[in-house]
């Protein structure tokens, strides 16, 4: 029997989460079964759980995911050379992500999974790992402003930092309830507000 490639590998399980995605999104986590996600991505049971053995694995697998992906916008904003125009960017890529219909049905699984973490401590852990590798991506480079005198010095970077991403969760959760959220607008009042509540206003590199 030929031995399958890395890149094989890796497809498949693609696969098995994308399939997993669909029928979260469509049934939620708990009317979800194994069988289920086997019907829908094709593979047979036994090729399953070759890679996940339970559908908290699978759950927790999806976080990561989505995590590796912040990750790299977290890593481009931090590579500005400017902080506040690195904070700007890091809530335009969010954003995009936010209004991206192609992303409904993964935001309507990450909105579950915040409800799952409060039962799995695995689920929860992927989550909160997460949410930090951001958050600490925030508190950088509002420090790294407060050096350049960009930000208010009396301005606490962590609660600076955790206020925004619950400003994005908010928009996250109205977002998946509703279709009819004005992101734009709401982006436009973030950025306000970042101007008045953190900036010092000896910046020029506000974006307009």
């Amino acid at each position: 029997m030929p031995k399958i490639s890395q890149a094989q590998k890796d497809a498949r399980r693609q696969q098995i989460l994308a399939a997993a995605v669909r029928c979260f999104s469509r049934d939620g986590f708990h009317a979800t079964t194994t069988a289920d996600i086997v019907r829908e991505s094709g593979v047979s049971q036994g090729t399953l759980y070759l890679y996940f053995a339970t559908k908290d694995e699978i759950v927790a697998a999806l976080a990561d995911d989505r995590h590796q992906g912040d990750a790299f916008l977290n890593a481009l904003a931090e590579a500005e050379h400017d902080p506040v125009q690195g904070l700007f960017l890091l809530i335009e890529l969010y954003g995009r992500g936010l209004a991206d219909p192609n992303r409904r049905e993964a935001r309507r699984v990450g909105v579950q999974g915040w409800g799952e973490a409060l039962r799995s401590p695995a689920i929860l852990a992927s989550i909160t790992q997460g949410h930090a590798a951001v958050r600490r991506a925030i508190v950088h480079l509002i420090e790294r402003g407060q050096g350049s005198g960009q930000v208010r010095p009396e301005l606490d970077p962590e609660a600076a930092a955790r206020t925004l991403i619950a400003l994005f969760h908010g928009l996250m959760l109205q977002a998946t309830w509703s279709e009819t959220v004005d992101l734009e607008a709401c982006g436009r009042l973030i950025r306000e507000m970042i101007r008045t509540a953190i900036l010092t206003g000896a910046t020029s590199a506000e974006p307009t």
